[in-house]
């Protein structure tokens, strides 16, 4: 048996934990410079507040309703997702677990019968709720489809059954999928959902009971056969317990306002390649090429920006490496290439590609030779940054005042990476 451990609103989870008198209160948390609606309380969802809906078509219901409103807070809610996940690994064994997203783990209950499913899932969310303080509903079934499926009633139904839904018997199957709208089945997307429905198989039951050879003729082959398979009760997508190495590392970001000037796209290219570079070097890999893109601002249209067209180059390093320095002077000669002057810019961005592990490095006979200090000169800037915070040892290329960064107006204290903005009990 499989369960999933889905965090309840995981963002405005994490802004209540250190807000108590938002526990009976609407909240939304926004995307990116403060762009859309990315999560909403369920009080929020009851006042009609649409997820994906842009902040200032909803800017007057919001306030109509007195909804709290917060900027993203990545640090705050990547720490508090670790702690989530640290936690499930405690209660049942780190090989068990499989971190599927930021608010989302399968754990492998293979080992529990039948009779001890509900309360062993029981006591994991009354742990990671004790231990973090984030709410979370568990689904418990013999496929990850299943799973995700029986999560789906326990969110949806919370009040009858406590966040926990476990489905240990074809009868309890049959039930929750008969309910399933078509849409909300994991892994069928919005094009297959709107085939389905126009064949009349709205709910979850009808395509499982659609013969295997239909799912997969027309559902994408092997995966649409094992989407049927999983609905089935039959396991068909492996409980992956290994973190896989990226093949491609990107780092992007909209700007917190329109961008003109050379100077300041390749302060943020910069600084997209040192994050992008971190990352790299966590994963113990080294990349070849380098791929840099900007998106143009076009001309504003009722009052708004819109996006203009996406241009972007690549350069192939000599050797594979994944020193920051090389990277940052291959990325801002890129940039000069993309820049025209007089245009205005909204988004830029950096993709490393052609990543191999760091040991298995292909030397170039006619490149100069490696210099180890700067692999040792990394890892102490890393190790600097990751105890330190907020980037304590930047590269001069980029800058110090960064006007270009994204808009986080309601972004609220980073209560659990910063010393100086701990919470303060009176």
């Amino acid at each position: 048996m499989i369960a999933i451990v889905d965090c309840n609103s995981f963002y405005c989870g994490c802004e209540r934990l250190f807000y108590p008198a938002l526990w009976q209160q609407p909240v939304v948390v926004l995307s990116n410079n403060d762009g859309c609606i990315i999560s909403r309380t369920d009080e929020a969802k009851a006042l009609g507040i649409a997820m994906g809906e842009p902040y200032f078509k909803s800017k007057d219901a919001i306030q109509k309703h007195g909804i709290a409103v917060f900027s993203s807070n990545y640090h705050l809610y990547g720490n508090m997702s670790q702690r989530v996940m640290d936690t499930m690994r405690s209660l049942v064994g780190a090989q068990h677990v499989e971190v599927y997203s930021v608010d989302e783990a399968f754990i492998n209950l293979s080992a529990y019968g039948p009779e001890e499913l509900h309360a062993m899932a029981t006591h994991i969310k009354h742990t990671v709720e004790t231990w973090t303080g984030i709410k979370v509903s568990i689904g418990v079934a013999p496929t990850k489809v299943l799973a995700k499926a029986a999560n789906w009633v326990a969110k949806k139904h919370k009040a009858f059954t406590k966040g926990v839904v476990v489905l240990e018997t074809p009868e309890k199957v049959k039930k929750v999928l008969e309910q399933l709208p078509i849409a909300d089945v994991w892994g069928v997307g919005r094009k297959y959902a709107q085939k389905l429905e126009g064949m009349g198989h709205t709910r979850a039951w009808h395509l499982a009971q659609l013969p295997g050879t239909w799912a997969r003729t027309h559902m994408g082959g092997v995966v649409g056969l094992r989407l049927h398979r999983e609905l089935n009760g039959i396991p068909a997508i492996d409980l992956d317990e290994r973190l896989v190495d990226k093949q491609m590392i990107a780092t992007t970001r909209m700007f917190g306002k329109p961008v003109s000037t050379l100077a300041d796209i390749k302060e943020a290219v910069a600084t997209y390649t040192a994050r992008a570079l971190e990352k790299l070097r966590r994963q113990h890999s080294v990349a070849a090429c380098i791929s840099v893109f900007v998106v143009q601002k076009e001309a504003p249209t009722g009052g708004r920006f819109s996006h203009g067209r996406n241009i972007s180059c690549s350069y192939t390093m000599p050797v594979a490496s994944a020193i920051t320095p090389h990277f940052i002077a291959a990325a801002l000669q890129l940039a000069e290439q993309l820049y025209t002057p007089g245009q205005t810019y909204a988004k830029a961005g950096v993709t490393l590609s052609q990543i191999t592990p760091a040991q298995a490095v292909q030397q170039n006979a006619f490149a100069a030779a490696a210099n180890p200090q700067l692999n040792q000169l990394m890892q102490t800037i890393d190790n600097t940054n990751f105890s330190m915070r907020d980037d304590a040892v930047k590269f001069a290329a980029s800058g110090t005042t960064r006007n270009w960064k994204m808009r986080q107006e309601h972004r609220s204290p980073r209560h659990t990476t910063r010393w100086q903005e701990l919470p303060v009990v009176r």
